[in-house]
């Protein structure tokens, strides 16, 4: 997941054929109705995968809980993977909100993005079978799912740099963001799998955040 430049994830949402446009011009932002149709699949998808995981969430079940009709939802999402992808970035985005009520308080920007990682990582332990499905999709994820990975790409991303509280990271604490997000992603994949504790992930993700105060400027890297 790259590291980019400190933006805020755009609050503009695609289009509903957005992921079947990649490389076109920019689709426009969606409408009300049309925004609150998508919110109403992401929560159907949320619910299913939380009760059962990636086999629980059916598209067909999906368009009977979020009341829209199946061809309308293909439309929002083409597959179950874009819309599990998609589901993963909106509970990114949730958290995001959460995590700005509470910031956190650690005194340099390794530990501040190391607290708000295993805040976020906590919340879907809290939901595990979500966690695993969302995850899944991620892992099989092809190129036509490049706007939704994106877009969970972007949304890490500006969770940890704005628990960095940096107003301009300098080239190496934006790559040592992308190291970051790949072990925080891996953590959690060993994690589901059972083949780490809670304990072993706080401890890769402490080790980890390291690399932002070592690569600041004046740092001993």
């Amino acid at each position: 997941m790259p590291a980019e430049a400190k933006v805020e994830a755009s609050t503009a949402r695609p289009s509903p054929t957005s992921s079947l446009r990649a490389g076109g011009p920019p689709p426009p932002p969606l409408t009300e109705r049309q925004e609150a149709r998508r919110r109403r699949i992401l929560h159907a998808s949320a619910q299913l995968a939380s009760r059962g995981g990636f086999d629980a969430v059916q598209m067909r079940e999906v368009a009977e809980s979020s009341q829209v009709a199946l061809g309308t939802l293909y439309r929002y999402f083409p597959s179950k993977v874009h819309l599990l992808v998609a589901t993963m970035q909106d509970q990114l985005e949730r958290m995001h909100g959460t995590l700005r009520k509470k910031p956190p308080v650690g005194e340099t920007a390794a530990e501040r993005v190391a607290e708000t990682l295993m805040r976020a990582f906590r919340a879907l332990q809290r939901e595990p079978h979500l966690a695993d499905a969302m995850v899944r999709a991620l892992t099989f994820a092809d190129r036509s799912v490049s706007p939704e990975v994106d877009q969970v790409s972007r949304q890490t991303t500006a969770i940890i740099l704005d628990a960095m509280s940096l107003e301009n990271p300098t080239p190496d604490q934006l790559s040592a963001v992308r190291v970051i997000e790949h072990t925080w992603h891996s953590a959690l994949i060993t994690w589901l799998s059972g083949r780490a504790s809670i304990a072993q992930v706080k401890i890769d993700i402490e080790t980890v955040c390291r690399l932002i105060d070592l690569t600041a400027p004046g740092g001993d890297a």
